[in-house]
């Protein structure tokens, strides 16, 4: 098949997904955080960026692996899938602040901090943190299920996943580091949360180690795409397609693909990622796994 006929393709069955479940994804976040916090001030800027709009893949990433087992989306799963996407939000609102990123935009609009001021913002992002892990805890899926996920997503959100790599990130500013470490960086920092959504969908619908094996190779591969591609755009794309400030990382001195090894070489990187996600779409498809509603969300990777 044509590269452009399949591309075509992935775009409608990934968009078809998101007509399905992003609205459900997008009620449950609103009709939650309504109830989510007992402090008006906290709740509105809990609510302020979970609502400033995003692509909601993390949550997708879950559904879409428990609907390629064959299961059903249940209310629990819809519940314990969302929460991932309080955690990211938690890790965007701490990024944004002046002592770490120090952005003015986020998702087309003002950063938390400017908006609530750095105190309000760095609790907002606090009380999101918790309650990603109070959703995981009062679904109702099986208690071990729910302990599994609290540990997967403690994992990848904690002092050896996302906050790891956001340490290693903000010590190396300003330095050069070996292309080696700036994966394993990337891995923590942006993979870890990827991987994990992927995970999760996989635990939910119960997948056999071999599965398992498989759909976390897809999602360390479509995380580490993700950040080669953010950095990549972060050089090549304006404001409006962003949704925040570019060429920043360039001026801060940030480890990037592009400023360790060009442009050329890291769109290589991000065809290597991209091949071998497809690899672990092909395995998925020889153990009974609908690898396709997977695949089609690689085409979030625009040419």
């Amino acid at each position: 098949m044509r590269h452009q006929q399949r591309t075509r393709i992935m775009n409608k069955q990934l968009q078809d997904f998101e007509t399905l479940y992003l609205p459900q994804v997008n009620t449950f976040l609103k009709t939650h955080l309504k109830t989510a916090a007992n402090q008006s001030l906290l709740g509105q800027a809990m609510t302020y960026s979970v609502e400033a709009g995003g692509k909601r893949l993390r949550p997708l990433l879950t559904l879409a692996t428990i609907v390629s087992l064959g299961e059903t989306i249940s209310p629990a799963a819809l519940q314990a899938a969302t929460a991932v996407e309080l955690l990211h939000t938690y890790s965007l609102i701490h990024d944004d602040l002046p002592a770490m990123d120090n952005d003015d935009l986020r998702r087309g609009q003002k950063t938390n901090h400017k908006v609530f001021g750095e105190d309000i913002a760095i609790l907002a992002g606090d009380g999101l943190q918790a309650l990603a892990f109070d959703w995981l805890s009062t679904s109702s899926l099986s208690s071990d299920i729910v302990v599994k996920l609290i540990q997967q997503l403690a994992e990848a959100a904690g002092p050896r996943g996302m906050v790891a790599g956001q340490v290693e990130d903000v010590s190396t500013t300003g330095t050069v580091i070996p292309l080696a470490q700036l994966q394993a960086l990337h891995k923590r920092k942006t993979g870890a949360l990827l991987e994990y959504a992927v995970q999760a969908g996989a635990t939910i619908a119960g997948a056999s180690q071999t599965q398992d094996v498989q759909f976390r190779r897809f999602g360390a591969a479509f995380g580490l795409a993700f950040q080669i591609y953010d950095d990549i755009l972060d050089e090549t794309a304006t404001a409006a397609e962003l949704g925040k400030t570019p060429h920043k990382d360039v001026a801060e001195g940030k480890n990037t693909y592009p400023r360790l090894i060009g442009l050329t070489a890291a769109r290589k990187a991000l065809s290597d990622s991209l091949n071998n996600a497809q690899a672990a779409c092909d395995a998925l498809a020889k153990l009974d796994v609908d690898s396709n509603v997977l695949r089609a969300f690689l085409s979030y990777f625009k040419d």
